[in-house]
């Protein structure tokens, strides 16, 4: 099963997984470009965007507990 998890799990997950690396990605290039530059202001800007993106992180992995969760019970 935790094989075929990827293949197997919802449409709504896979979103949910993307967006949280998308996020992050997007926070570390901003937070990158804000110290490279010298802009404090877009350093710390970056900060909420990463937060953002691992709480998402984190909901997906609970989702998914949750579903291997259940298939264990069936």
């Amino acid at each position: 099963m935790l094989n075929e998890f990827w293949a197997t799990s919802s449409t709504a997950y896979k979103t949910l997984v993307f967006s949280a690396m998308g996020l992050i990605a997007v926070g570390l290039i901003l937070s990158i470009a804000g110290n490279t530059t010298g802009n404090q202001g877009l350093a710390i800007a970056s900060l909420p965007v990463i937060g953002v993106g691992l709480l998402l992180h984190v909901t997906g992995l609970v989702v998914r507990g949750q579903k291997i969760r259940k298939g264990y019970k069936k």
